[in-house]
């Protein structure tokens, strides 16, 4: 086939939606309450109800804000499901959704972080129908234009940005699936956690 006739679009899109449905998805079914808040070390940061953290910064609206600091720790803060949940929502997916495809306004400091696993899993679902709604609207053509000020290589095309954001789902969704084999592993085998 010739470069030329192949739809670049559908390729990127593809990228993400097979690994979505073939992998991802289905690992993340039944993630319980308990596994979406597990901080498996001391000092994680998490998605807490608002008031109960200890991190510099709380971040968010509503009942439950996401930890962070600026600048980050040296070593890193090791994050849970529900902080990789939060950073894949807001700062992968909604920022980017509002900057490129129209989508209403989102940052850390604006969302309202979800506090339970489910309602974490329905934010997902709705960024990622968002985003790839608007990756279809660019056409091929779309995919060449540059990414402008709101990112930080602006002349940049926007399918190094898609390239970009599902390498961070694919990264990020991924630990959440590791989190989730590690769990079990740190409960009593009478629990009754069984996926």
């Amino acid at each position: 086939m010739d470069a030329d006739q192949l739809d670049w679009n559908r390729t990127l899109r593809e990228q993400w939606e097979v690994h979505w449905k073939h992998q991802l998805r289905a690992r993340l079914e039944g993630l319980t309450d308990d596994e979406y808040f597990w901080s498996p070390v001391p000092d994680a940061w998490n998605v807490r109800p608002r008031g109960s953290s200890t991190a510099p910064v709380q971040a968010g609206v509503g009942d439950f804000t996401i930890d962070f600091a600026f600048p980050q720790p040296v070593p890193a803060a090791f994050t849970t499901i529900a902080w990789r949940l939060g950073h894949v929502i807001v700062g992968v997916l909604a920022a980017r959704n509002a900057a490129h495809f129209g989508a209403p306004a989102a940052s850390y400091e604006t969302w309202e972080y979800a506090g339970s696993a489910a309602a974490a899993l329905d934010q997902l679902e709705v960024q990622l129908d968002v985003w790839l709604a608007g990756v279809r609207s660019l056409g091929d053509a779309g995919l060449r234009v540059p990414m402008g000020e709101k990112e930080p290589f602006p002349e940049a095309p926007m399918a190094d940005l898609v390239l970009h954001i599902h390498r961070e789902l694919i990264h990020h969704l991924s630990e959440v699936c590791l989190l989730r084999d590690l769990y079990p592993h740190t409960k009593p085998a009478t629990n009754g956690a069984t996926r």
